[in-house]
């Protein structure tokens, strides 16, 4: 799931996982990120579910996905879109 707030100079874009769904470290890899593994790890939050804020500059598209422990790929179904490869968000 993808949580959005503007502020003058950003979209702070949070990415939210449930707490048990991929077990294991996460992180969320992107275009944004260079696709550097690692870059973004996902923390559990208070409600139980993990998260990780990035702010982006506003009104473009960037495209990623999420990789768990064990080289476990996977998508945002809550996504944008997705391009056959990667889900995308629109900032």
């Amino acid at each position: 799931m993808l949580e959005r707030s503007r502020t003058k100079k950003h979209t702070q874009v949070t990415f939210v996982l449930p707490a048990d769904h991929p077990a294991g470290a996460t992180s969320v890899v992107g275009d944004f990120n260079d696709w550097r593994p690692g870059a973004h790890p996902l923390a559990e939050r208070p409600d139980g579910t993990r998260a990780v804020t990035v702010a982006l500059p506003h009104d473009q598209r960037h495209a990623f996905r999420y990789l768990a422990h064990g080289d476990y790929w996977f998508d945002d179904e809550a996504a944008d879109g997705h391009d056959g490869r990667n889900s995308l968000l629109h900032t």
